[in-house]
This record gives structure tokens, C-alpha cells and sequence, in this order.
């Protein structure tokens, strides 16, 4: 049977956990979980990856979550994927540093994709995740937000992916920005399409996911795995149920 990862996903503003409204800074809920103690909890439940987020990076650059993502290694078992606002080879190379098993690499990897390019070469397809946030305009094309969602940058997303996958990526989180803390099911059609026209990917659902049958839905459309966050921190679904479902 095809291995199929839940990513528990802790997005971090100031310090605190929180989930955005379709990518919207002004639209943010806020929970009360320490960071630190969600993963463990998250590793409790059986989880084996989580999936780290530094909001004020996302936006601004420069990631600040390197001392927290330290603490959840030493403290947890669980291998993490992480990213915000990386930059630059050494951005990369502290995260590596500080105990980050995979790399995400966002808005640059759609405004640089030549410098992704070296970096797969440089630190391995497996350790960097290319994350290709998207929203479909009013003619049906998939189109490539950045900067934390805030800048349109008129990018489709089949070209740049036509273009990365030249460049030998294996790992894609793919979020439909229309449907991020929605709750309101995922867009498994677009999964069945990324994972049909470029095979060679292990493609990470995101957004909408909210019960059991979204994530056997997503596993049925060739998606490798799915990243859980406000489904997970209102208490829709148990992360103990999903690791058991996958």
C-alpha cells in the first residue's frame, strides 16, 4: 500500500498559534496552545511529521522560528518540514542546522526558480518541499500568489511547475487558497490533476480538509499526503483517528 503522511501543521504569528482565513492577515484565530506543547501533543497522537509555519516570515522574510524548531526536536521524535520567508543559502542551511528534516521554500520558489534549482542540487530533492499556494482567476486559470498571499505575482501554476519539475523537485504542498480554513472540503479535483500530469511528484494536499472521508478521498486521487490544521485545532477531527485512516 502507497504511504500516505498526515502533516500536523502549527502555524506561528507573534510567538502564538494560529490559523488564517484564505491566507487573510487581518482574518486570524488564535488558540491557546503553547506552541512547543501542540507538537507534543501532536507526537502523542502518533503523528511522524509536523508541518511548521512562521507566519511573520511568510510576509516579511526572515525566519524566526529557529530556536522553537529546536525545542520540537529535542523534545519530540518528530521529523519537521519548515519554512517562511527563506531567502537565501544560509536561511537553508540554519534550518538543517537546527534539526529541520525537509526545507519549504514558497514565493521564491515562483520568483527564483533557477535559485531552487541549485538548491536541489545542493542539499537534495528530498529535503526541500516547493510550496505553490494558488487561486483560480475568473478565466479558470491557476495563478500564483505570493509574499504571504499579499502580491499577485500572474504566474500560472502549470508553467512553473512544468518548470520545477525539470529541475528534479519530488516534494510539492499545493494549498487552494480558496479553500484554506474554510473547512469546507478540499479540492480533490485539482490534487487528481497535479498528480496525473506530473506523476514524478509526491503532492501534499492543503485546505478544506475537515473530516476522515476528505483524507481517503485525497489518497484516492494519487496525493502522497495532506497538511491538517484548523480541522485539528477546533476539534473536528482527531489527529489519533487520522494517523490510524492513513
Amino acid at each position: 500500500m502507497t504511504v500516505f503522511t498526515p502533516y500536523p501543521a502549527i502555524d506561528v504569528r507573534d510567538g502564538r498559534v494560529v490559523r488564517l482565513r484564505q491566507g487573510d492577515y487581518s482574518n486570524e484565530t488564535r488558540y491557546p496552545s503553547e506552541p512547543l506543547a501542540l507538537a507534543q501533543d501532536y507526537a502523542r497522537a502518533g503523528a511522524d511529521w509536523l508541518h511548521l509555519v512562521d507566519l511573520d516570515a511568510a510576509r516579511a522574510g526572515g525566519y524566526t522560528l529557529t530556536q522553537l524548531l529546536a525545542n520540537i526536536k529535542q523534545h519530540t521524535a518528530l521529523r519537521v518540514q519548515t519554512g517562511g520567508g527563506i531567502r537565501s543559502d544560509d536561511e537553508i542551511q540554519r534550518l538543517f542546522d537546527a534539526g529541520a528534516d525537509r526545507v519549504v521554500v514558497g514565493s521564491l520558489a515562483v520568483r527564483d526558480p533557477d535559485r531552487v534549482a541549485i538548491w536541489l542540487r545542493r542539499f537534495g530533492v528530498e529535503r526541500i518541499v516547493i510550496a505553490l499556494d494558488t487561486r483560480c482567476d475568473s478565466g479558470g486559470i491557476w495563478r500564483l500568489p505570493i509574499n504571504g498571499w499579499t502580491e499577485n505575482s500572474g504566474i500560472e501554476l502549470d508553467s512553473l511547475l512544468d518548470r520545477h519539475a525539470q529541475a528534479g523537485i519530488r516534494h510539492l504542498l499545493c494549498t487552494d487558497i480558496h479553500r484554506d480554513g474554510m473547512l469546507g472540503g478540499p479540492n480533490v479535483d485539482l490534487y487528481a490533476r497535479l498528480a496525473r500530469d506530473w506523476p514524478q511528484l509526491a503532492v501534499q494536499a492543503s485546505g478544506g480538509v475537515h473530516q476522515l472521508s476528505d483524507i481517503g478521498a485525497l489518497r484516492e486521487a494519487g496525493c502522497a499526503g495532506v497538511v491538517l490544521g484548523k480541522a485539528l485545532l477546533d476539534g473536528l477531527m482527531d489527529l489519533n483517528d487520522v494517523v490510524r485512516a492513513c
